[in-house]
């Protein structure tokens, strides 16, 4: 044991598990906190244009580093940054939400002080936060050490935000604290049940003619690519992934065939996953926007399904069965399913006879051909939801590149605030964001951010004149889908009083070329790039899309 304030333990845990940035806005009732922050070597205060940047930040961050951590103050500053965190949720990202509230005889007193509605009521806000985390506390002097250490270990082990409030007057509170590093939790298997689905998993595995494995994105989540990868080339069976997996198997491996979204997938990728046998669905989501509104058409007899902690043989469920454990059983057993495989390189290879770069005006299918070549191994590719992030997903990703997008949450503006946290998380990579002109609307200011932190990612603007991707459902032409025209190089110029960035306007093929060109140049500085396209050019892909999801049955009332 030893002797050191709540803030400073708390502060420790977080550089135990890996957090060196922490986010958020000021605000008086965690200044104390914030004091520590700033004391504190090893971890680095960014603050924030607002606090629901902060929160979509601390998602990117999370993402690439495993964890993050977000402060706010009490009231204005959580409930503007719970979307931020209530999207980490549900995209299972590990977050701590850090939040300085009034003083313990504040509460208790049941002051009437600012940031409250002014009845003495101080639980509202932890309600709402309640709904979109895991594991919540309120520190005190006597339970800070064992509630931080709680708190934390939930949100490592379920992979999505947490929620601790820190009272003014408890930050500096001295409390003896656990010298020891903080032991985090992993999924764990019962091993009879790890057993019985082996053997269960191992006879589907024997008696099936065909293998395919169809990749989600708990795998990443819970960052077991390397066991992924082991069992996919022992199978040595097709691999897909949805789009909210994208690249979490290498898109350059002879295995790899796609991505699957049911109807609107390649009809390669369709027959090779439905068609099937046996399907391995490691970490998946079936989720409207990943699946072509609900079109797969998979049988769950034939699936072997696993999770973070459970799997499935068919209609057989094995609960306290870990995916790590399940992944290391299923590559053990021996299998081996060698298929002709015509992985996604090789169609592309075969399926498109390049054009050279022309003077014509610039549209959707050239500017992704283009795209396409500027993309290197290892670069971070963030993609607003939208055009930017199913024209992005029918690309084939070069070796060791991350693809970040929210499909499931789909929180226009949220790409931005997170490429900053994308950025401080993995600072030797290079950065690329897609972002719509409506998205970039809703949380432009964080570009100042990017500029104030000296960070050089090239940033990609489409301009479309408006919510494209709300156009290809409903409403092409209504005056509800058009948004302000902004000069969006004099924007940059705003934020950019120390002269950090370039900016280039494509409108033709031969003017982005130019303008990739010049990214390529000017790595140490912040690259925007506006290309623009007529309003409903769209991939096709998200065209189809929209139509589906403009005759959802989840979209309209029922007919009586």
């Amino acid at each position: 044991m030893g002797v050191c304030t709540v803030g400073d333990y708390l502060l420790r845990r977080l550089q135990e598990i890996g957090v060196r940035h922490v986010f958020g806005v000021p605000g008086d009732y965690q200044l104390e906190f914030l004091d520590q922050v700033e004391a504190m070597d090893g971890i680095d205060w960014v603050g924030n244009c607002n606090e629901l940047n902060a929160a979509y930040a601390a998602d990117g961050y999370g993402r690439l580093n495993g964890i993050a951590a977000l402060v706010t103050t009490f009231g204005v500053g959580e409930l503007s940054a719970l979307n931020g965190v209530a999207g980490a949720y549900a995209e299972s990202v590990p977050v701590v939400s850090i939040v300085g509230t009034p003083a313990t005889f504040v509460v208790e007193g049941k002051q009437k002080v600012h940031h409250t509605a002014g009845d003495g009521d101080f639980t509202r806000a932890a309600k709402c936060a309640g709904e979109y985390t895991v594991a919540q506390a309120i520190l005190t002097r006597d339970n800070a050490a064992s509630e931080i250490d709680r708190v934390l270990r939930f949100c490592w082990l379920l992979k999505r935000p947490v929620y601790i409030m820190v009272p003014s007057d408890v930050a500096y509170e001295t409390i003896e604290a656990p010298a020891d590093p903080l032991a985090l939790l992993e999924p764990s298997s019962d091993p009879r049940k790890l057993e019985k689905f082996a053997g269960r998993a191992r006879d589907a595995l024997r008696a099936a003619r065909s293998v395919a494995v169809l990749v989600g994105p708990e795998v990443d989540r819970y960052h077991l690519t390397g066991q992924l990868m082991e069992l996919a080339e022992r199978i040595a069976c097709p691999v897909a992934c949805l789009s909210n997996a994208k690249g979490v198997f290498p898109e350059d491996h002879d295995q790899f065939i796609g991505g699957y979204a049911g109807k609107l997938s390649d009809a390669y990728v369709r027959e090779s996953i439905e068609n099937a046998d046996c399907l391995l669905a490691l970490g998946t989501q079936f989720t409207d926007s990943v699946t072509g509104g609900f079109s797969q058409n998979i049988d769950p007899s034939r699936v072997i399904a696993l999770h973070p902690t459970g799997a499935a043989v068919g209609n057989t469920q094995y609960a306290h069965v870990s995916m790590k454990d399940a992944l290391l059983a299923l590559a053990g057993t021996g299998v081996h399913k060698p298929s002709a495989i015509a992985s996604l390189l090789q169609r592309r290879a075969r399926g498109q006879a390049y054009e050279p770069v022309r003077s014509a005006r610039l549209v959707q299918e050239r500017f992704w051909e283009q795209f396409q070549a500027f993309l290197e191994p290892g670069d971070v590719v963030i993609a607003d939801q939208g055009t930017a992030y199913y024209g992005c997903a029918e690309l084939p990703l070069p070796h060791d590149c991350t693809f970040v997008g929210q499909p499931l949450w789909g929180s226009i503006g949220y790409t931005l605030p997170a490429l900053l946290g994308t950025m401080l998380a993995a600072p030797g990579r290079r950065h690329i964001l897609l972002i719509g002109d409506g998205s970039f609307q809703l949380t432009a200011q964080e570009l100042s951010t990017l500029l104030r932190n000296g960070l050089h990612p090239v940033i990609i603007l489409i301009n479309n004149d408006g919510y494209t991707v709300e156009r290809c459902i409903l409403g092409a032409d209504a005056s509800y889908n058009n948004i302000a025209t902004w000069r969006y190089d004099r924007l940059v110029e705003a934020f950019d009083p120390q002269d950090l960035a370039v900016t280039a306007k494509a409108n033709t093929e031969d003017t982005l070329a130019a303008a990739f060109a010049a990214a390529r140049s000017n790595r140490d500085r912040l690259v925007f790039v506006e290309a623009v396209m007529e309003r409903l050019d769209a991939p096709e892909s998200l065209v189809k899309l929209g139509k589906a999801f403009a005759t959802a049955d989840y979209h309209h009332a029922p007919v009586s």
